[in-house]
């Protein structure tokens, strides 16, 4: 009887993790579970979204609670037809924003919720045509009534016509008018009320893509009609005059605003051009500097968090990773201190899970 061969020995040296300081996964059990911030810092330590999202909260901490850091916040999509505006209201109440950048889109249909009028769910079996028919303008799975756009028209008409029509407007200043309107109307779950009394800016860089924009362009409107609307042949497209808007106001606001904190940071729900626009200030500080021949500091976003379901690999703007945006001069990478998140989900179902959660850890206490 033959003995047993010993075995042959390997060519790789194997390890077992420990030695390389490899961070170790655990089970994520249900019933260890108490709280949001719980189940978020155990998604942490298991795989694929779950730990993007627990990793997403821990960036997220450190940049609200670094009070030397200018927190970004950009919104795209449709998150206030889809009821995810309160999430931003409770957001800048804990003091987690100190300025937002938007499409114009979200803010004017969360004027609806924000004046008490309702969105409702769709019904799949209406068809589009009807939908047209009754005035319901569908979003997805969601519908906003063609009588709340009137109704925020009327409401916005009548704020206009307190700002100074001789001075140029941005979308900052319209946005401030419309939130201190909410204000004064009283409690409101509004993001724009609570922008206004927060101190937080608003800033729509795509204005005119909105409803907010063709408020305003119909106010102008409105105006050449009521002088002209008698004469013979009068043509309302041919007399017409654009408001005196300025969007090189919200640049140059914007651009200041970010030198009043040490630190950048950005958190980004979407992409599109709020995201672009906020991330843009590094390289406008850097081709001034260049261009003009003059010393002006290089501000780099250190800190960032998206949640978006773009993938990458379609080239687009939304979908572009933090470590593209270190390429163009607008974040720092890792090596500099740079702490970047990116969550590849449904914002409807991460984004309020990683605000709840954040709020527990903070203790609901506001920042400042």
């Amino acid at each position: 009887m033959s003995s047993p061969k010993a075995p042959r020995s390997s060519h790789r040296n194997l390890s077992d993790g420990v030695e390389d300081k490899l961070v170790p996964l655990e089970a994520l059990d249900p019933l260890k579970i108490g709280s949001f911030d719980d189940l978020i810092r155990a998604m942490s330590k298991t795989a694929f979204s779950g730990r993007a999202l627990g990793e997403a909260c821990d960036v997220l901490e450190a940049m609200v609670r670094d009070d030397d850091c200018l927190v970004v916040a950009t919104f795209s999509g449709a998150m206030t037809v889809a009821k995810m505006g309160v999430v931003i209201v409770r957001m800048i109440e804990a003091g987690m924003i100190d300025c937002i950048v938007s499409t114009g889109a979200l803010m004017a249909h969360g004027l609806s919720e924000a004046v008490g009028l309702t969105h409702y769910k769709a019904n799949p079996t209406i068809s589009d045509e009807t939908y047209f028919e009754k005035g319901y303008n569908r979003v997805y799975d969601t519908l906003e009534m063609e009588k709340n756009l009137n109704a925020i028209e009327v409401f916005v008409r009548d704020e206009l016509d307190k700002l100074d029509p001789t001075t140029p407007w941005s979308s900052e200043i319209i946005c401030r008018q419309l939130g201190k309107a909410l204000a004064e109307m009283g409690d409101s779950p509004g993001v724009l009320r609570s922008a206004y009394l927060h101190d937080v800016p608003v800033y729509v860089p795509a204005f005119t893509d909105s409803e907010m924009g063709l408020d305003v362009a119909t106010w102008m409107l409105r105006k050449v009609k009521a002088q002209h609307g008698d004469a013979p042949g009068f043509d309302v497209w041919r007399e017409a005059a654009p408001p005196s808007y300025n969007p090189f106001l919200d640049l140059l606001s914007y651009a200041r605003l970010v030198r009043k904190k040490k630190r950048l940071g950005i958190f980004t729900i979407g992409g599109g051009v709020p995201r672009n626009w906020a991330q843009q200030v590094a390289p406008f500080y850097d081709i001034v500097g260049d261009r003009l021949g003059i010393e002006v500091e290089h501000p780099r976003f250190q800190y960032g968090v998206r949640i978006c379901p773009e993938p990458v690999h379609w080239g687009g703007l939304s979908g572009c990773t933090y470590s593209e945006g270190v390429s163009w001069g607008k974040f720092k990478p890792p090596h500099e201190g740079g702490r970047f998140a990116e969550v590849y989900a449904d914002a409807t179902v991460a984004w309020p899970l990683l605000v709840r959660a954040l709020l527990e850890r903070l203790g609901k206490t506001p920042r400042k």
